[in-house]
């Protein structure tokens, strides 16, 4: 056990439960090959409100109460709110959710945001803190790309290795009833810098976190890729994708075969013309609970791990020349809640 601890590996006694889910997605992305497994899609980016800053909020606060009213609960039920985006101080995150009197924790952890929140829940809820926590992340797609790379109405030329940033939120909430899907484990993301300065290359700057937790997880607890149903990355897209197969396969790990990224997924990136794929906290955030979340709950697959990535960067640090520091955070999402139990023996 304090190996793991030292390695940042979890694994849970008392594995919390998945007990609801919701998916709010924006008109692209309900356009993209997977749009119809949204729970909620608008056509207005502005989502009835007054700027994209106020839009993104309301994302958040649709997804929340979607879960909530899946779940049979209100608001008063939760004990722990964990949130997060891409806004400086997180401000789709407070001003979204200030109505709902939850306990709140804001986090940041760039687009790995949605797999950090249901790490630090899965943790409260296994060590009895929590009942139920609630964990949500968003991205606005004009939001985002005012405040890291240059106003829309600049109009420059995207380069072929840029990515798209999703207008989606996802939630989920956890729980300490007994009953399937269970997160069984996860694993807490080192950060890592490739020397990757291209603020339009972010698949290539957060390969390397993703190769690096994966392969930690799957070394920790003598797993193989063909154990599980799918290896999911949060948004690497088609460039950092190619780079993990590369990566992973120099230490003879090959996940190619199970290997899904929510990036690539989300978009037609041909016929919408989003280059190498999606982005931001709400592009893994709504893959997750909008595709493979039900999947689970079908029993149509059993055991899967998300890897969602994200980029640390600073706009101000990236001006002034800095490299792009990465990190991915890891969770181990199963309907065998005794499947590394028995992995041991």
């Amino acid at each position: 056990m304090k190996e793991n601890i030292k390695r940042a590996i979890f694994r849970y006694s008392s594995p919390p439960s998945i007990k609801a889910f919701s998916s709010v997605a924006g008109k692209k992305e309900s356009q993209g090959p997977i749009g119809e497994y949204f729970d909620e899609c608008c056509e207005d980016s502005y989502f009835g409100e007054e700027t994209w800053e106020k839009a993104e909020s309301r994302l958040q606060k649709t997804a929340v109460q979607i879960a909530l009213k899946k779940a049979g609960l209100d608001a008063s039920s939760i004990d722990l709110l964990f949130a997060g985006d891409l806004i400086n101080q997180c401000t789709g995150s407070t001003y979204g959710l200030r109505d709902f009197n939850i306990p709140f924790l804001g986090i940041y952890g760039a687009c790995s945001t949605m797999a950090q929140g249901l790490l630090f829940s899965s943790i409260c809820v296994n060590g009895g803190y929590a009942g139920y926590s609630l964990n949500v992340t968003s991205s606005h797609f004009s939001t985002a790309e005012r405040q890291f790379r240059f106003p829309l109405s600049y109009g420059g030329q995207r380069t072929p290795s840029s990515q798209w940033t999703c207008t989606a939120s996802g939630a989920v909430i956890l729980s300490d009833e007994k009953h399937a899907p269970f997160i069984i484990g996860g694993a807490a993301g080192k950060i890592t810098d490739f020397e990757i300065k291209d603020a339009n290359n972010m698949g290539a700057a957060m390969a390397p976190a993703a190769a690096d937790t994966i392969k930690r997880y799957l070394d920790s607890t003598k797993t193989a890729p063909e154990d599980y149903d799918f290896i999911i990355t949060g948004d690497l897209g088609t460039v950092g994708s190619k780079l993990l197969y590369d990566l992973l396969g120099a230490e003879g790990t090959d996940i190619r075969k199970v290997h899904k990224d929510c990036g690539v997924m989300i978009f037609d990136g041909y016929r919408q013309d989003t280059h190498a794929g999606g982005s931001g906290c709400g592009c893994s955030a709504s893959v997750l609970c909008g595709y493979f979340l039900p999947m689970l709950l079908r029993k149509e697959i059993n055991n899967i791990l998300f890897a969602a990535t994200g980029a640390l960067m600073s706009p101000m640090l990236v001006q002034q020349g800095e490299s792009i520091p990465c990190i991915s955070h890891l969770v181990h999402i199963s309907n065998d809640k005794d499947f590394l139990l028995r992995r041991e023996v």
